[in-house]
């Protein structure tokens, strides 16, 4: 198998600056035939500089000294290969590293433009796509303006926004998704779950990371009753984490990124990256909001309980912890709905 190229500043920046070079042409066409129309024989020479002084102006992206260097890119994230880059200050350029990662990018473009009229945050449009290696893809975005969902904390408002998500979600026609390949994924076991979660509880106990003895409201029994329920599938973002919520200075959610992993599946699963991109109480608020009852909200609850309780233990030896630790803190948030909710009379809305 050949080798993928490693995507550099110099390989981005050459990609942009033909993509660049393709747009001003295709400007310069379209302006020349309608200078044409409109000015009949004019000078060419008034004609050029009229051009000139059009390029001039905004649509630019800023470039790193003269010269013809090209525009500013620089990685979006740390890493010794990456795959995201910020072009200028308005987009933002996603390079698939695989043929994988190719077949996901290019059905994600079509998954985005199916869910963009059902959901009210932004969504990425993509400007340009096409490969930038043998049979691996790109994707030039617009970039949403906004924070990271890590970095600002959700309103009321913003959770309004996320209801309105949810809700969009489950409008958007499951066998159109299908159709585009958004694969089914079968709703996961939480009694497996919450099994793996006491045994990881024990270590953290041992660390001195979190006490073991809260997993024990979560019974055998209560997992029973918190099964996934028959043809509750809806289509699902499935990475609801605070890393694809971007959120403006005053709380509303603005855009919702990362459309890659989306599976047609259990809706709690969302409900639980909600959790961890904003907390127990927002994130239920929201389903509730969206017309979801007790049983998929408190199923995404303890699926988001046990996840985190899985994750920091396995990143207990890392480096930093400090994301694992949030994100727990997070999902462990007490909410009112379990306090006053019997599993045994929970409602079954979707």
């Amino acid at each position: 198998m050949t080798q993928a190229p490693t995507p550099t500043a110099d390989t981005v920046r050459r990609l942009v600056l033909s993509l660049l070079k393709d747009a001003k042409e295709g400007k310069n066409g379209k302006d020349s035939r309608d200078s044409r129309d409109a000015q009949g024989a004019e000078d060419s020479k008034g004609a050029e500089g009229t051009e000139g002084a059009r390029e001039g102006r905004g649509g630019k992206e800023p470039r790193t000294g003269g010269g013809g260097s090209g525009p500013d890119v620089r990685p979006a994230t740390p890493g010794a290969e990456p795959v995201t880059w910020w072009v200028g200050t308005r987009h933002v350029l996603r390079l698939a590293p695989d043929r994988e990662a190719t077949l996901r990018q290019r059905r994600e473009l079509r998954l985005r433009d199916l869910v963009r009229p059902h959901v009210p945050a932004a969504v990425p449009a993509s400007v340009a796509h096409g490969e930038w290696a043998p049979g691996l893809s790109y994707t030039l975005d617009t970039k949403v303006p906004g924070g990271s969902g890590e970095e600002h904390d959700v309103s009321a408002v913003g959770e309004a926004d996320l209801a309105a998500l949810l809700t969009g979600l489950r409008e958007v026609p499951v066998r159109q998704a299908e159709t585009l390949g958004v694969p089914r994924a079968a709703p996961r076991s939480l009694e497996a779950l919450r099994r793996a979660a006491v045994r990881a509880a024990e270590r953290l106990a041992a660390a001195d990371e979190f006490d073991a003895t809260r997993l024990n409201q979560l019974t055998p029994p209560a997992a029973s009753q918190l099964a996934a329920q028959p043809a509750s599938a809806v289509l699902t973002h499935h990475t609801l984490t605070g890393g694809h919520l971007v959120v403006s200075a005053d709380g509303r959610v603005r855009g919702v990124l990362g459309w890659a992993g989306a599976v047609v599946g259990d809706p709690a699963e969302d409900i639980a990256g909600l959790a961890l991109a904003v907390g127990s109480p927002a994130a239920v608020r929201a389903a509730t909001l969206a017309g979801y009852g007790a049983r998929p909200c408190l199923r995404g609850l303890w699926l988001a309980r046990c996840d985190t309780v899985l994750h920091l233990a396995e990143d207990l030896t890392g480096k930093d912890v400090t994301l694992p630790r949030t994100r727990l803190r997070r999902a462990w948030e007490p909410i009112l709905l379990e306090r006053v909710t019997d599993l045994g009379e929970a409602d079954d809305a979707p």
